[in-house]
């Protein structure tokens, strides 16, 4: 069974920092592309960044230049760094496998989800 599970999160003020991780146990984390997304309160779930198994990565746009994914299969962990955090970025973050190919932005699409990990950016 593939287990996912998200940390790093917390409370920052507006233009902190903040690195989230997953590490994926249960299978190499080699076999997955994998993704980033996020939920506001009372918002839909929404695409973040995703990377592929070669280390291809794609942002959306409303994070493109602040927010960096990136993979380390022998520590089967995932990362999102994320930079000039602003308010509208408060949601809870959520890490997820793909057995899909190429750039993957639908949370449907996914196959395995981490429990998430609250973000909360202060003005």
């Amino acid at each position: 069974q593939v287990q996912l599970v998200e940390s790093g999160g917390g409370l920052v003020q507006a233009g902190d920092s903040l690195r989230l991780s997953c590490l994926v146990s249960g299978r190499t984390l080699s076999s997955y592309k994998m993704g980033w997304f996020r939920q506001a309160p009372g918002k839909e779930r929404e695409f973040v960044a995703a990377i592929n198994r070669g280390g291809g990565t794609y942002h959306a746009d409303s994070v493109k230049g602040r927010f960096i994914i990136s993979r380390d299969n022998p520590k089967n962990t995932v990362y999102l760094q994320m930079n000039s955090l602003k308010p509208e970025d408060t949601a809870v973050y959520y890490c997820a496998a793909s057995n899909e190919f190429g750039i993957v932005t639908s949370a449907a699409r996914y196959d395995y989800w981490g429990q998430g990990t609250q973000v909360t950016v202060s003005s």
